[in-house]
C-alpha cells in the first residue's frame, strides 16, 4: 500500500513534467492514501498556481472540485491525522537527521505509523524519508 504525497497529486491533476508518471502511478494502484492534510496542501497548491498566473481561478477551482470529487468517491483511501502522528513527527524533527518541514513531517508520520510506502515528487522529502528510514518512492522525470 502507498501513501501519495501532496506532490504527486498536483502533478497528476496539473499538467505538469511528472504527470505523465504521476498518472501510470495513480492508475495502477488502487485506493492510495492521503490524509486530510493532503486536502489543504492540494488547495494551497493550487491557490499558489493561481496567484502565479499559471491557471486561472475558473481552472483552479475545477481542479480542486475534481479532486474532492474523487475523494469523495473513494478514490483514494483517507486516513485521518491523529495526536500520536503529530508526535511522531514532531520525534523525528528533533532528531536533526533531516531538514523537515512541519507538514512534511506529518505526512511521513503518517505514512511511517500505517506501513505504507510514502510516494513522493519532492526530491529533498525524499532524501529525508531516506535519512529517517521511511520507504519512499521518488517520482521523478528522469
Amino acid at each position: 500500500m502507498y501513501y501519495v504525497d501532496t506532490s504527486v497529486l498536483v502533478a497528476y491533476y496539473c499538467p505538469e513534467v511528472l504527470t505523465k508518471k504521476s498518472e501510470d502511478f495513480l492508475m495502477t494502484h488502487a485506493s492510495p492514501s492521503i490524509s486530510a492534510l493532503t486536502e489543504l496542501e492540494f488547495s494551497s497548491a493550487i491557490s499558489k498556481k493561481v496567484f502565479d498566473k499559471s491557471i486561472t481561478k475558473v481552472e483552479g477551482n475545477q481542479l480542486i472540485m475534481e479532486f474532492l470529487r474523487h475523494k469523495e468517491e473513494e478514490y483514494y483511501t483517507l486516513i485521518p491525522v491523529k495526536l500520536q502522528h503529530y508526535r511522531l513527527a514532531m520525534d523525528r524533527i528533533r532528531q536533526f537527521v533531516a531538514p523537515l518541514r512541519s507538514l512534511d513531517a506529518i505526512h511521513l508520520a503518517v505514512a511511517y505509523s500505517n506501513g505504507l510506502k510514502f510516494v513522493t515528487a519532492d526530491k529533498q522529502l525524499a532524501k529525508s524519508a531516506k535519512a529517517l528510514a521511511i520507504d519512499v518512492l521518488l517520482m521523478s522525470h528522469h
